[in-house]
C-alpha cells in the first residue's frame, strides 16, 4: 500500500450502492487501504461486513454525534461479538465526538453518546476518531476525565489554540481535501505547518472532494491528491509525505 485513506465512508449503503465496487477496485489499483466509519448503528455494521470481504479495509464502529439521539447499543454489540476474534478488522471508535454547529441531536444527548463511546474506546483499548464542531469549549474537559485515549480530530478545520490542545494531549490530526481548496488564510497556513509526525491523510469520501475534482463524488483514491498538495505546499517529495503518514496510520490504528 502507498497510503491509507484514514476516514472514508465507502461501505455506507446510503452514499454508494450500484458504484461501490468499482470505487473500491479503483482505490486497490491505486495502491490506497481505507478506513471504514460508521456514523451510525447501520453504518456501523456495514462497515464491519465491507471489512471483512474485502482486503486492505478496516471497519471503525461508533454514532456520530448527529445520530447520538438514536441509540448506541449495537456498537457495544459489534464490539463484543469481536472480543477474542483474532480475525476481527475493527480497529477504533468513530465517528464520535459533539456538533452544535447543527444540533441534530439535543446537546446532553451528545454528551452522554461521546462518554459512552470513550468508555468504550478505553475497555476495548481502541483509537477514536472525533468530530467535534463548534464544540471544544464542551469537549475538552469530557476527553479529559477520559484517560489514555488516544485518536485523531478528523476532518480539523478549527483554530491553532484547539490544534495545540490536542497535539498537548497526544492527538493526531486528519486532513482531507479542505486543504486543497479552503480560502481562509489561517486554515491554509495552520495545514502548511502540522508536524508530519502528527498528521493522518484522509478522504472523508464521498464528501469534501479535492481539488482538482470538485463537483464530482468523492472516493478513497483521492487521498493520495491531497497528499500531492501537502507536498507541494512544503517544498516536499510526494514520498516524504506517503511514508510518514502511512505509518502514522497503521501506528495509531494498529494495523
Amino acid at each position: 500500500m502507498k497510503l491509507i485513506d484514514s476516514h472514508c465512508h465507502l461501505h455506507d449503503s446510503e452514499f454508494y450502492s450500484e458504484n461501490r465496487e468499482e470505487v473500491y477496485k479503483r482505490a486497490i489499483e491505486a495502491g490506497i487501504g481505507m478506513i471504514l466509519v460508521g456514523t451510525d448503528e447501520r453504518s456501523s455494521a456495514e462497515a464491519v461486513q465491507f471489512a471483512a470481504t474485502h482486503d486492505s479495509s478496516w471497519a471503525v464502529v461508533g454514532v456520530h454525534p448527529h445520530e447520538s439521539k438514536m441509540g448506541y447499543a449495537m456498537v457495544e454489540q459489534l464490539l463484543r461479538d469481536s472480543r477474542g476474534n483474532d480475525r476481527s478488522n475493527i480497529v477504533g471508535i468513530g465517528e464520535i465526538g459533539l456538533d452544535y454547529y447543527y444540533d441534530h441531536s439535543p446537546r446532553d444527548d451528545q454528551i452522554r453518546a461521546l462518554e459512552a463511546q470513550l468508555q468504550l474506546a478505553i475497555d476495548y483499548n481502541l483509537p477514536v476518531s472525533f468530530h467535534i464542531r463548534d464544540a471544544f469549549d464542551d469537549f475538552w474537559p469530557i476527553f479529559d476525565n477520559f484517560h489514555g485515549i488516544r485518536g485523531v480530530m478528523h476532518s480539523f478545520t478549527d483554530n491553532q489554540a484547539n490544534l495545540e490542545r490536542g497535539f498537548g494531549r497526544g492527538l493526531l490530526v486528519g486532513v482531507n481535501g479542505i486543504s486543497t481548496f479552503t480560502r481562509d488564510e489561517p486554515q491554509v497556513q495552520m495545514y502548511a505547518t502540522i508536524p508530519l509526525d502528527r498528521m493522518l491523510l484522509e478522504t472523508d469520501a464521498p464528501f469534501l472532494t479535492p481539488a482538482p475534482f470538485r463537483g464530482t463524488m468523492n472516493e478513497p483514491k483521492y487521498v493520495e491528491r491531497v497528499a500531492r498538495h501537502m507536498a507541494e505546499v512544503r517544498d516536499l517529495l510526494l514520498d516524504d509525505i506517503t511514508l510518514v503518514t502511512l505509518e502514522n496510520t497503521k501506528k495509531l490504528f494498529r494495523i
